[in-house]
């Protein structure tokens, strides 16, 4: 459409009041504001129908960011609309919009269509919209939908965010797949901020990359009725998830927050809170994560058959520090962590947990969490045997200095195994265990030796054996006697030159016997400690 030379409309437009304002704040750069001055009739999410006055027809808006009129001498063209009603639907597929886009507090009577289209800045601010249809949309600057409501799913698959997407405070409600955002492929170049966002449906960020931090303060996600809340498998985010609670201030302009539209912040101590919240199961597998995850007062509320999945995710830390979930399972296998910080009372119980070839290099306990709680800990992840928790708690302790609970970390996985075992095996298990702690305590011969050593002295002080060959047997010394039958390698010289016999030879078979069992049960543990297990 060729547009008059003085940036008038064209005639059979036939604009409306609503609309020539609109038109006319275009050129200026300026705001069109076409509130009535009523809060509650202002609100786009109320029930008070809005007047003629205030609707401006799709088809118009579409015209003015793709073939808009030239702007004032000395200003810049500029869509600015505050408290309009969008007839039909914004259609602007494929389109590339050059001006500033903002609408505040408008409402939508029909979905809004942006596939691959281009903008430079676009924000959708407090408005009413039935669905967001953007796939593969590009901006060079912000996505901001904060405060929204939307009937029906956002679709931003495969979309590139030149800076910054908000979506900090917004109501999104599931599609006809169950869906509320679908961002598989997504790429925002910094920050996505869904605070105290409300998702009813799967949020589905599959293979998307985050440039800077992703933040889900203070959100929740509910779909109690699909398999997962969120499913964002093979994500990256460069700096941080958080996965934590956001604090309500007094104000809305607080520290931490993004004026205008940023209300949540880290809380501090003391500060009113609202969780990170999760109905359904969450699945981050695959995912890298510059800097930590952050489960801090996080709740999970699944079902039996869901998940909270971390399967090989790769992050320098893991603050597992939420609720306890009292259904489903938390699967850790294969997941590669540098800290790992948790309490007790964040992990679920026997059955609950899932770490085969879960790999960290150092625990950070927040608050009480002593070594036979971390041994309940390990116990629940592993319903039947494996030796790869135990082995990794032990060399994480080591790595500390904790050489001592290392030792005992190692001796509970000997004691785990010996379950397993048939029955000639657990009694040796047992043997071993009695006897040397499995090696671990290897000061435990040495008192055994001791006492045996003093029982064998008085027995045979009392009924010394007779010389084997008369006048050839060196001077009798029980002392010396004794220990040469409990030493089963070295020759004191003793044993060979008497003979005892009855009772006495039963003793000497004893001492004999407990000698080999101590020291084949301290070369088994100076094994399994050689090879470091």
């Amino acid at each position: 459409m060729t547009e008059p030379a003085d940036g008038d409309a064209p005639a059979e437009l036939q604009l409306t009041s609503a609309e020539w304002s609109m038109w006319q704040a275009f050129r200026n750069g300026s705001t069109c504001d076409l509130h009535i001055g009523d809060p509650a009739r202002d609100d786009p999410h109320g029930q008070h129908l809005w007047g003629p006055e205030r609707r401006v027809r799709a088809r118009v808006v579409a015209l003015l960011l793709l073939d808009g009129p030239p702007a004032q001498p000395g200003r810049v063209s500029a869509l600015k609309l505050t408290g309009a009603y969008i007839t039909d639907t914004l259609d602007v597929a494929g389109g590339t919009i050059k001006p500033f886009v903002e609408l505040r507090d408008c409402r939508f009577e029909a979905e809004v269509v942006l596939p691959e289209s281009r903008f430079t800045t676009l924000r959708l601010v407090n408005c009413a919209i039935p669905r967001v249809e953007a796939a593969r949309l590009h901006t060079e600057g912000d996505l901001h939908l904060p405060r929204c409501v939307v009937n029906s799913g956002i679709r931003l698959t495969d979309a590139h965010i030149g800076t910054d997407l908000m979506l900090n405070q917004t109501v999104v409600h599931k599609d006809r797949q169950g869906r509320s955002i679908m961002a598989d492929g997504m790429t925002v170049t910094q920050d996505l901020q869904a605070e105290m966002l409300e998702s009813y449906g799967e949020l589905s960020l599959r293979g998307a990359t985050i440039g800077v931090s992703l933040s889900l303060r203070g959100s929740r996600l509910s779909n109690p009725f699909g398999r997962r809340a969120l499913n964002a498998p093979q994500l990256t985010v460069e700096r941080t998830l958080y996965l934590t609670a956001a604090g309500l201030p007094n104000s809305p302009f607080s520290s931490g927050a993004t004026p205008p539209y940023g209300t949540a912040y880290t809380p501090s101590r003391g500060t009113r809170v609202q969780r990170f919240e999760c109905e359904g199961g969450m699945r981050l597998d695959d995912g890298r994560f510059g800097d930590a995850v952050d489960f801090e007062h996080a709740r999970f509320i699944m079902e039996s058959d869901q998940e909270l999945s971390l399967r090989r995710i790769q992050t320098p830390e893991l603050r597992f520090l939420g609720e306890r979930p009292q259904r489903g399972r938390v699967i850790l296998s294969g997941a590669r962590v540098v800290n790992l910080v948790d309490k007790s009372a964040s992990w679920p119980g026997l059955g609950g947990l899932w770490m085969a070839g879960f790999a960290y290099e150092t625990l950070i306990p927040r608050g009480h969490f002593p070594l036979s709680l971390r041994l309940q800990w390990v116990a629940a992840a592993t319903p039947e045997y494996a030796p790869e928790p135990y082995e990794m708690l032990a060399a994480s302790l080591r790595t500390t200095g904790e050489d001592a609970d290392a030792r005992e970390v190692l001796l509970a996985k000997q004691r785990r195994r010996r379950e397993t075992l048939p029955l000639a095996a657990k009694t040796w298990g047992f043997l071993q265990d009695w006897t040397v702690a499995y090696g671990y305590r290897p000061g435990r011969a040495a008192v055994w030796m001791a006492i045996l050593w003093a029982i064998g002295t008085i027995y045979f002080s009392m009924s010394p054996p007779p010389p084997l060959k008369t006048g050839e047997a060196p001077p009798w010394n029980p002392y010396l006697y004794s220990l040469d039958l409990l030493l089963p390698v070295i020759d004191l010289n003793q044993s060979a030159a008497w003979k005892p016999g009855g009772g006495a030879q039963w003793a000497a078979a004893v001492l004999i016997l407990a000698g080999w069992i101590l020291a084949t049960t301290v070369a088994a543990g100076a094994s399994r400690l050689l090879r470091r297990q």
